[in-house]
């Protein structure tokens, strides 16, 4: 090879590394872009209602509000997030009753504010009874006045289908939803999650199934299961979260449990390498406005947590009183509608104390009402 013929190769060479850095380069930018872009429209936080008690936490990019009690914002001794994420992610969660591919409809079957804390690290559940006869905003004009209706109608009257989009806002049903949680208990929300029951029985079937550990004769009534360890395809856990034999607060620790078995499932070493692809397969399929950096953040602490410190919690069931709203201001039940009669500023200071971080208190040796609200994952 001849001296001019060696400079000559050098040279492509040079600008060959220098492209590849470039195109390299690119990608990565692109990729970060994507990363950052929410998979659906975001919370009307414009509308939400902030307690003078609460400010967004340092940090926070405008737009993506954490919503934190101004005594716990974070100093610079506070130990830092992991992977990457806030200090405090509230998220509405939302598990829609349709059955179709699409989310044109659907009542919100199961509704769940999660504390997610990225400095402990721990995830509290907290259920809301879907009975629950509440304000909701943006539906009057189009109900001749009327602006109240159960909890889980928030999110039908929000969907875009036909005959029940009585707001325009591009959140939906869990913006309208997450609205009427803020306007009667105070609720803060930074992100929305929504599943329908098509897609739940897609992602425990992707996950080859979980497991259940029917404990005794009592569970097994509730679950419809025999005692010992059930392996439930997704058919079969659907049936679990929504059985209602002894009635909603059964029903709702039903769906608990089977959310304990799919955390542990995805948290197992054969699952959690798929996360990514898992996510991906279901971006299409599942409402939501996370971007994918910060699903990516979320499947990191998943690995990271330990399973203690995941807590299902309830509202003490003696707060609750079975009633019935007559009339039935839909007119389709000339004996009203089955609501649930409770104090509205009892469970604002639960929701109060919870995104303080203060209630579900740790369990201790002696029993107490509150205590017996929690379900710890095992």
């Amino acid at each position: 090879m001849t001296p001019s013929q060696k400079k000559i190769i050098t040279t492509l060479s040079i600008i060959a590394f220098v492209l590849f850095l470039a195109v390299g380069l690119y990608a990565f930018q692109n990729y970060q872009v994507f990363a950052k872009q929410p998979l659906g429209p975001g919370l009307p936080f414009s509308e939400l209602q902030l307690p003078p008690t609460w400010t967004p936490t340092v940090g926070t990019p405008a737009g993506m509000v954490t919503l934190v009690p101004t005594i716990s914002i974070p100093g610079t001794n506070t130990p830092q997030p992991m992977c990457g994420g806030p200090y405090i992610m509230n998220i509405v969660a939302v598990g829609a009753d349709s059955r179709s591919d699409n989310y044109q409809y659907g009542l919100s079957d199961a509704i769940r504010l999660v504390r997610v804390d990225f400095v402990t690290p721990k995830i509290t559940v907290l259920e809301f009874p879907r009975d629950l006869w509440v304000k909701i905003p943006h539906i009057a004009d189009n109900l001749n006045g009327i602006d109240e209706g159960k909890l889980n109608q928030a999110y039908l009257f929000g969907q875009p289908g036909d005959g029940f989009h009585y707001w325009d806002d591009p959140s939906a049903g869990p913006g309208l939803l997450s609205l009427t949680l803020n306007l009667n208990f105070g609720v803060q929300a930074d992100h929305y999650v929504a599943v329908n029951m098509r897609t739940f029985v897609k992602i425990v079937n992707a996950v080859d199934g979980i497991d259940i550990d029917v404990k005794d004769k009592t569970m097994s009534h509730n679950t419809d299961l025999p005692v010992g360890i059930n392996h439930l395809n997704g058919d079969q856990a659907l049936k679990v979260a929504r059985n209602r034999q002894e009635g909603g607060f059964q029903r709702a620790n039903n769906q608990n449990i089977v959310l304990c078995a799919l955390r542990k499932k995805i948290a197992s070493p054969n699952v959690v390498t798929q996360i990514p692809e898992l996510i991906e397969s279901f971006r299409d399929n599942i409402l939501t406005d996370f971007t994918p950096e910060q699903l990516t953040q979320l499947a990191c602490l998943g690995t990271r947590m330990p399973t203690e410190n995941i807590v299902f919690a309830s509202f003490p069931e003696e707060i609750f009183t079975p009633t019935r709203h007559i009339p039935d201001v839909y007119g389709n039940n000339p004996n009203g509608t089955f609501i649930w009669d409770v104090d509205f500023n009892i469970i604002r200071d639960y929701v109060t104390r919870f995104h303080a971080g203060t209630w579900p208190e740790p369990k201790i040796n002696i029993p107490t009402t509150e205590e017996e609200t929690e379900v710890v994952c095992e």
